[in-house]
């Protein structure tokens, strides 16, 4: 029986590939059902690597569907580990798996300022992937002293403890058979459906609802992402035009964000950093001019920092934020959080969601919650 489910396996797989890789005329799509197929027979290693490697590239290549994305999103579900937590409403955030390599990142602290003004948070990424191989929240978090490495149930049990009411859970905790797939995608070295899909994995859930907030760059981004949010069963999600792909926008100009609430059609919405009291002369946090410089082996192009090291200064950054420190840092966290709080309706203009923002940072309240 198993032989036969097995071959069968091969048999799709093989199918699939004659179709998605004919040339940029010729390529046919398949179905959301195949693209499912395909991509847990990837992830269960049912099939060669090379093959693998073929499925996702020629799926870029030819431009994916709506459906294959769907497919191969429900197959990263499959595999991954789902926990509700003890909490009514859960905010999601899912920030670049690949990381920064051009500012040091914030948004690693914004769940726990979010858990300082009473909504649960959880983010998730991993340790390194491509195309960026960039500074992650997990870099980030270890190097602030938190645990990384925990089990998802430990990490939603963090959620409903009034004390902390935030926490990050890794992937190679909630799906490792994803995760197992980071060389292969060095491999492919150009972005994949995977990177498009994998921050929908959900691996937390609320007892109600649970609630997406994620970044994008390109103009095309914001709808596929909102399909896909609502595929996944986000209540509601909120997409940020942020530095790097990231849930920060500019600090210094104007931008455009995206969101739907009750898994209706998204919505575009103005922002203005100078409407929330911002004044920064950065778009972002800027790297310390002393950091070492560094590069990957085989890939130079890729960190342009040494990751550590920048880990480290962001960890420093964070910290000083969340106890009332200004700067780049703390307006970042002001202008995700204010996002956050609005769409989330707990406050009713995004000026007055920043002042409560600002208010939890200046307690230094925050900052326990980390510590």
């Amino acid at each position: 029986m198993g032989s036969t489910a097995s071959n069968d396996v091969r048999l799709t797989m093989r199918s699939i590939i004659q179709r998605i890789a004919t040339g940029p005329e010729l390529s046919k799509d398949i179905s959301l059902d195949e693209a499912r197929i395909g991509m847990n027979a990837i992830l269960a290693h049912q099939v060669d690597p090379v093959q693998a490697g073929i499925f996702m590239i020629a799926l870029r290549m030819k431009r994916e569907t709506d459906d294959e994305l769907k497919g191969i999103l429900d197959a990263v579900r499959d595999a991954t580990q789902h926990v509700v937590a003890e909490v009514d409403d859960l905010v999601d955030i899912g920030d670049p798996y690949d990381g920064y390599n051009r500012c040091l990142p914030a948004a690693p602290f914004l769940p726990a300022v979010l858990a300082e003004c009473g909504v649960p948070a959880v983010s998730h990424g991993l340790d390194a992937v491509g195309p960026k191989f960039g500074v992650t929240h997990r870099h980030v978090l270890a190097a602030a002293g938190v645990d990384v490495d925990l089990a998802p149930a430990t990490a939603a049990a963090r959620l409903a403890d009034p004390g902390l009411g935030w926490t990050y859970v890794d992937q190679k905790a909630f799906c490792p058979a994803l995760h197992d797939l980071v060389d292969l995608r060095a491999t492919i070295v150009k972005r994949q459906a995977v990177t498009t899909v994998e921050v929908m994995a959900k691996p937390i859930h609320g007892r109600r609802r649970t609630h997406l907030v994620t970044g994008y760059v390109h103009k095309p981004y914001p709808r596929i992402y909102a399909m896909l949010a609502r595929h996944a069963g986000f209540d509601s999600a909120l997409l940020v035009r942020g530095v790097e792909g990231g849930v920060i926008p500019s600090l210094r100009q104007q931008g455009v964000c995206f969101n739907y609430q009750h898994r209706g059609e998204e919505q575009s919405f103005d922002i203005d950093p100078a409407a929330l009291g911002i004044e920064q002369s950065v778009r972002s946090v800027p790297l310390p001019e002393d950091l070492p410089q560094t590069s990957r082996p085989g890939d130079e192009i890729a960190v342009a920092v040494d990751v550590q090291a920048t880990a480290r200064a962001a960890a420093q950054a964070g910290l000083a934020a969340l106890e009332g420190a200004g700067g780049p840092t703390y307006d970042s966290l002001v202008f995700s959080g204010a996002l956050v709080l609005w769409h989330l309706g707990r406050e009713p203009s995004l000026r007055a969601a920043a002042d409560r923002i600002r208010a939890a940072l200046d307690s230094g309240r925050a900052a326990r919650r980390v510590r």
